[in-house]
């Protein structure tokens, strides 16, 4: 388990339009990754529109945001022209990416158990460390747990 205080794990993936994403493109900046299960479902849409509608203030503060799901580029470049995103998503296919970060595992719905994707925020610093770490994500209200 990451923790507070550690060096982020390094990923590298491609973004909604095929172009590589790397932790160190964001060196010297505070990062906010972020981590949700799929395009146009109601809790991953209200927590992106949240992160959309604050984005100004994210980067007044001089802080980036970058989502992470397994959905394809196709996928996220629809989600983001859907909805106005003005931030990039990563796909991670091979949850590579979500592995590093804890934010893949068992989940527990209506019953049954199956591994899928665990909704997180990680608050990254400019110099790469783990400034803070939020497991439970108020998708409406996300950019008030962050800032």
């Amino acid at each position: 388990m990451l923790k507070i205080g550690e060096k982020a794990p390094d990923f590298s993936g491609r973004n909604q339009d095929g172009i590589e994403v790397k932790l160190a493109d964001f060196k010297g900046k505070t990062l906010v990754l972020y981590f949700y299960p799929k395009d146009n479902t109601p809790g991953c849409t209200a927590e992106a529109c949240d992160l959309r509608d604050n984005y100004e203030r994210f980067k007044s503060m001089g802080y980036e945001i970058l989502g992470v799901s397994k959905d394809s580029e196709k996928s996220h470049k629809g989600f983001i022209e859907k909805f106005n995103l003005p931030f990039d998503l990563v796909s991670d296919t091979d949850a590579k990416i979500l592995q590093a970060y804890d934010a893949w595992g068992r989940k527990k719905f209506m019953g049954k158990e199956y591994d899928g994707i665990i909704r997180k925020t990680f608050v990254i610093g400019p110099d790469g460390v783990i400034k803070d770490i939020i497991e439970k994500v108020d998708t409406k209200k996300h950019s008030a747990q962050i800032i």
